[in-house]
């Protein structure tokens, strides 16, 4: 095997991964559409997965599960739990104020992964959003947020790791990001926006924006907000909504002070 060949198949395992993650127990059908491979090579990295101890198959159901090997991986993953017990109490304030789920989302690599969600403690939102759901970077508000804000140092590592092994679609996105102004935009008005983003559960029927949360000069993740796209525009709910967001992001960052 090539080694080209042998990076993509890691790659593919840990797209089975996020996969069975996201979904808790998806059939092989599943599994293979979710990651758009054929189902005979789909079920080969599962069988090398099981092989490996890191997924398993439900007893009498044709359904495949994460083990606890799973946990191992996630043992030096360590450095943003203080950033979930801080923001706790701020983001549930925050929506009994303003009614829509706030999310706590930090970078993994070319993903955007949702920490913390207080999706399920209202009415108004589509999906549950819980911990370890996934959003990209270059199309994500969050992101966004994210990669403008961060250093300067971050940001030139996250365009050549994005340049070499990302999609040609995330690269055009991401050169497009760059040379357009875009990131110029998001840093003098603080936050960056999507209508009607067509990655969520719901395609096209939600609308989000996100702030970064600074602790002193560094961004740890972003505050985000999502809304029903028919509620109201994005102009509408950036005017009506981002002054409280932004305060409960300052909040979380001077609470994080010591801890990061």
């Amino acid at each position: 095997m090539t080694e080209d060949a042998s990076i993509r198949v890691i790659g593919r395992a840990l797209d089975i991964l996020r996969v069975i993650n996201l979904q808790g127990a998806p059939s092989m059908t599943q599994i293979a559409q979710a990651v758009d491979l054929p189902y005979p090579t789909a079920l080969r990295i599962v069988r090398a997965l099981i092989e490996e101890g890191v997924i398993e198959r439900e007893p009498n159901r044709k359904r495949y599960r994460a083990t606890a090997l799973v946990q191992a991986l996630a043992y030096g993953f360590q450095s943003h739990d203080a950033l979930v017990t801080q923001a706790r109490p701020h983001i549930e304030a925050l929506t009994k104020s303003v009614h829509w789920p706030i999310s706590v989302v930090t970078r993994v690599g070319n993903f955007m992964v949702v920490r913390d969600s207080t999706s399920t403690q209202t009415p108004m939102t589509f999906n549950h959003y819980y911990p370890g759901w996934q959003v990209p970077l270059i199309q994500s508000a969050s992101g966004r947020a994210f990669l403008a804000h961060t250093s300067k140092d971050i940001r030139d590592t996250l365009i050549a790791h994005i340049e070499d092994s990302g999609t040609e679609h995330e690269i055009r996105m991401l050169r497009a990001f760059e040379s357009s102004g875009e990131a110029d935009k998001i840093r003098r008005q603080g936050y960056a926006a999507v209508a009607r983003t067509a990655y969520s559960a719901n395609p096209g029927r939600t609308s989000s924006f996100a702030v970064p949360i600074f602790c002193e000069e560094e961004v740890l993740g972003t505050l985000t907000l999502v809304f029903f796209a028919a509620a109201m525009t994005l102009d509408d709910a950036v005017t009506r909504y981002l002054p409280h967001l932004r305060a409960t992001a300052h909040s979380i960052g001077t609470d994080m002070i010591g801890r990061a």
